[in-house]
């Protein structure tokens, strides 16, 4: 089975949509930027050898989508790509580059970060009392923001749209964690662990 496993300059945010209207339609350009930066992850999974493409975190659908691109030519190839790039809109590309970030021989341990975040993200919208546990470890952090986006994205999630408010939460979580990493390293003191859920170790 392939099945998916898993800027403190936060402010001003992007706008958040109301709760009645909670997916703004994107801009024409950012669908154009988002959509090739989708088109060239995919891009690189299909150049991918077997042997690490059973590593990439991925939904079903989408590696059985690359394993045959990777045997197609010319025009079924460019109409497969078409397909794998609709499909992988509809999922978090976080995980997949974080591990496309290991194949290049980046620090295990920044990867590692990003995995925590990304727990913590997962966790924060199971349970919205992981928020504590983000106030604690970032004072500075907008826990209003934080809480509207865990409602847009559990809507998202419901409706089946696009996560738009997920990937939003994420990039809010790592933006504190640069910039407390970037205080610390100022201060002399290392870079801090990153936040964990409750009852949880960084280790884990």
């Amino acid at each position: 089975m392939h099945a998916m496993r898993s800027d403190s300059r936060h402010s001003p945010h992007p706008a958040v949509p109301d709760e009645d209207d909670f997916v703004e339609p994107a801009s024409k350009s950012s669908r154009k930027r988002e959509m090739h930066a989708l088109q060239d992850l995919g891009e690189q999974l299909v150049a991918l050898s077997a042997e690490r493409l059973k590593k990439v975190p991925l939904p079903d659908v989408l590696y059985d989508a690359i394993r045959a691109a990777q045997g197609f030519k010319m025009e079924a190839r460019r109409r497969q790509m078409q397909y794998i790039g609709k499909l992988m809109r509809k999922i978090d590309p976080a995980p997949i580059q974080a591990q496309l970030e290991i194949f290049a021989g980046n620090s295990a341990a920044e990867v590692a970060k990003m995995h925590r975040l990304e727990r913590l993200r997962s966790d924060l919208l199971e349970d919205e009392k992981v928020i504590g546990s983000i106030a604690e470890s970032w004072p500075g952090a907008d826990l209003q923001y934080l809480r509207t986006l865990r409602r847009n994205a559990l809507k998202e999630r419901e409706a089946g749209k696009p996560p738009k408010s997920f990937r939003e939460i994420f990039r809010v979580l790592r933006e504190l964690q640069e910039a407390q990493d970037a205080a610390a390293e100022e201060a002399g003191e290392g870079a801090p662990g990153v936040a964990t859920a409750p009852g949880e170790t960084a280790g884990e």
